[in-house]
């Protein structure tokens, strides 16, 4: 089975709006169990680099220590690859983590539906709706962006960029495992197209 990286604390998708008075859910889960639940609904719908980010500080094993009171901040944010676009589901309605958590699963299993009930083309306009890209794309590779550099840069500047971006954002210096894996991917797609 595979595992879900976490990253704390809530990195909420940019320009999504928040939910100003959650509700009481009638999901009677833990987080535990929704955590385990959106991890096969991942799994089956064939998402790859899962990364769920909530403001609960959990152990190495995935769940929160002991003890700990719900955050002020009940959000989550679900990000991950499907068919190699970046995706993101994110969820505040419900009054405690885990709730939200078990919502997007639901949200998950109720689109993998559509396509098992022969609605594909449904599935993936709505799907493109939860693309993590912005809508005026630029003309530049995504790469110059989050590296913070230009196409006609030299190589050793970009490298120098990427490697003190890698250092500022690894989570273990207290960085964000997303900015990290956006890092380490525009590196990647930027030693691709001059590999070309």
């Amino acid at each position: 089975m595979t595992n879900i990286d976490i990253a704390y604390p809530l990195h909420w998708p940019e320009g999504m709006a928040r939910t100003t008075k959650p509700k009481q859910s009638r999901f009677n889960t833990t987080f535990g169990k929704s955590r385990g639940y959106l991890l096969s609904e991942l799994t089956r719908l064939g998402a790859r680099y899962h990364t769920v980010s909530t403001n609960v500080n959990l152990r190495r094993d995935g769940l929160p220590y002991s003890g700990q009171s719900e955050p002020n901040d009940k959000g989550v944010a679900v990000y991950f690859e499907l068919n190699g676009k970046p995706m993101c589901f994110a969820c505040d309605r419900w009054d405690k983590v885990g709730c939200n958590i078990h919502a997007v699963a639901k949200s998950i299993e109720a689109m993998r539906g559509l396509d098992r009930w022969g609605c594909s083309e449904i599935l993936s306009r709505a799907f493109d709706g939860f693309l993590m890209l912005p809508s005026n794309a630029e003309s530049q590779p995504s790469w110059c962006k989050v590296l913070d550099v230009s196409p006609d840069d030299p190589h050793e500047k970009i490298k120098t960029n990427y490697r003190l971006l890698a250092k500022e954002n690894h989570p273990d210096q207290g960085g964000s495992a997303i900015k990290f894996r956006e890092v380490q991917e525009a590196w990647a797609e930027y030693q691709k197209e001059v590999s070309l």
